[in-house]
């Protein structure tokens, strides 16, 4: 995450800490450097492959850094004498930051918390505050008594991570980006405020452009200060891993490019066909090929891949056969830096939806509705479920739980960054920056800001995002894509008519799009898994005695929701002694 734990300290710090660091180690963690102020105890880790200096220590004064830290276009110690010298509370001057990480700074008998602009670095926390850390399984490992959070279970198993400040745990939570937290003898919560645009702009296409580009330069300019060649970037058929690697090529770097797949698939042929154009090397991982594993054998990688991924992992990571690990830590080995396209789509329409003011339940509705009452069991209110995403949406949005009236379009776009990115990229940042420095460009604040400023016209169909990525590397603009065609010619009719017939549907037909899809058959999603109950019955119950409670898990036919009702399973089976209702 690096990453950092902490607690009062009180008669329990003692067990928590020796609970947390033991935590630590089965993360993979090099050993931890103990810190203490007037009211609580902890330490903090460095990065498992290394990377720039994430804690600094200056007399009785600290700052600890977890994620990839910014500040002043530093890294590193510099960036951390730059912080201590310019901290107050609440911290507000965005302008000086960059990356994605939690903040511990101890000043001048001060302790506080605050996460980058987002909150997309997850910092774990129980209710009081009593114990903080970027470990989920830390956190709630240190906590006598835990119970489902209902929404936030259903969140994870149908969404892939939790919307809003909330876990699986009703006990534990996330620290938002509207709260800067100040620890002492009681606990205090500093409101920020962190506004966005809500209008679009009149500027041309052009300046647009230039304007972005240049953003992006400057974003990028201290990581390849930092890193130089030290990079490793993906490839897809798509536009997002394209426009990083341009951006990285326009700054002089030439990273290590590679793509997951196996032959014969669209991305990772034309990904292939791009480096061969231009002269680079694509490496192909295959992680479901990366080595057999027999059942024997699957206990002890699960139980690995479990610590590793700190139990909530997106993707196919826990119940494998270790390829996903290997590929992750191979991204940032010797301290390498690994970069993601992630959150590209901020220049795109993301959600689909047509171009009118529309209420913030019927965003929820036609987003977040992936679920089908079959796979249920009568735990489960849709009603209740979106009402849920609706007051999150609104809270992210900064508007009152009751504002139930038509939010204009541009407001409801800030919802990707402010809610969709924080929950499913954050979780991704929080488990890779934990190895080394991690790059998004694309999901920082003052990128987004103008991101945000583009009406719609521009987003529909990639035509800005398009636009930008052949102004930075016109040649590798020029290469096919998945979408039918090159991103330095216009949209084929086909693409036109594809996006055109998901944006015209109506809301409330997309909310049961799901539900309909399922009856057509079983889903199968590309993160596999080794799911057979010849292999799942190694490692859990499969009568599911934590999560049918909540599910008829013989009834899904959905293999990544089962794979998530199967992480929480064994979630649940971890923690059975202290596991209440």
């Amino acid at each position: 995450m690096a990453g950092f734990f902490l607690c009062r300290n009180d008669e329990r710090a003692p067990e928590r800490l020796a609970g947390a660091r033991e935590q630590f180690v089965r993360h993979g963690f090099p050993e931890p450097t103990a810190f203490a102020t007037p009211t609580h105890i902890g330490f903090h880790a460095a990065y498992i492959h290394g990377g720039p200096a994430t804690f600094l220590a200056r007399g009785a004064d600290f700052a600890a850094a977890a994620g990839t830290f910014v500040f002043d276009g530093k890294m590193g110690e510099p960036a951390l004498a730059a912080l201590l010298d310019a901290f107050t509370l609440p911290f507000t001057d965005w302008s000086r930051v960059g990356g994605h990480f939690a903040l511990l700074v101890h000043k001048g008998g001060r302790t506080a918390l605050l996460t980058d602009f987002f909150g997309a670095f997850q910092l774990f926390h129980d209710r009081r505050f009593e114990v903080v850390s970027t470990s989920f399984l830390a956190t709630a490992g240190s906590l006598s008594h835990l119970s489902w959070t209902r929404q936030g279970v259903y969140e994870f198993a149908f969404n892939v991570f939790p919307v809003g400040d909330d876990t699986v745990f009703d006990e534990v939570r996330r620290l938002g980006p509207d709260v800067q937290v100040e620890l002492g003898a009681e606990v205090t919560r500093h409101a920020v405020d962190k506004p966005l645009p809500t209008q679009p702009s009149d500027a041309p296409l052009a300046e647009r452009v230039v304007e972005v580009a240049d953003r992006l330069r400057r974003v990028a300019d201290p990581f390849v200060a930092e890193w130089g060649n030290r990079m490793q970037c993906p490839l897809s058929g798509g536009l997002d891993s394209r426009l990083a690697l341009a951006l990285l090529r326009d700054r002089g770097v030439t990273p290590h490019v590679y793509v997951y797949g196996r032959p014969g698939m669209e991305d990772v042929e034309i990904a292939r066909a791009i480096g061969a154009a231009e002269g680079f090397e694509v490496e192909l991982f295959q992680k479901a090929a990366w080595r057999q594993i027999d059942p024997e054998g699957y206990a002890e990688q699960v139980e690995r891949n479990f610590h590793e991924t700190d139990a909530l992992v997106t993707d196919g990571g826990l119940f494998d056969n270790g390829g996903n690990a290997y590929a992750r830590h191979a991204r940032q080995v010797d301290g390498q830096l690994a970069v993601s396209g992630g959150c590209g789509e901020v220049f795109r329409n993301f959600f689909y939806l047509p171009n009118r003011r529309l209420r913030a339940r019927q965003v929820a509705a036609a987003f977040f509705s992936r679920f089908t009452t079959t796979d249920t069991s009568d735990a489960f209110d849709s009603a209740r479920f979106l009402d849920a995403i609706e007051a999150k949406s609104l809270q992210a949005l900064g508007l009152p739980a009751d504002s139930h009236g038509a939010l204009p379009r541009t407001l409801i776009e800030q919802l990707y960054p402010r809610l969709r990115c924080r929950a499913f990229f954050g979780r991704e940042i929080s488990l890779v920056a934990r190895q080394g420095g991690y790059f998004m460009p694309f999901f920082d604040r003052s990128v987004i800001e103008e991101a945000l400023r583009l009406p719609m016209a521009l987003k529909d169909l990639g035509l800005f995002e398009a636009a930008l990525l052949t102004h930075l590397d016109p040649t590798l603009a020029s290469h096919e894509s998945a979408y039918g065609h090159s991103f330095d010619q216009p949209p084929t009719r086909a693409h036109r008519m594809e996006e055109w017939s998901t944006r015209m549907r109506p809301t409330w037909a997309r909310r049961h799009s799901y539900a309909l899809r399922r009856r057509l058959g079983p889903l199968v999603d590309e993160h596999g898994g080794l799911l057979t109950p010849i292999f799942l019955g190694r490692v859990l119950d499969l009568h599911f005695p934590h999560m049918r409670r909540f599910f008829e898990v013989g009834n899904v036919e959905d293999s990544g929701l089962y794979r998530r009702i199967a992480t929480l399973e064994y979630l649940g089976q971890h923690f059975e002694g202290r596991l209440g209702g």
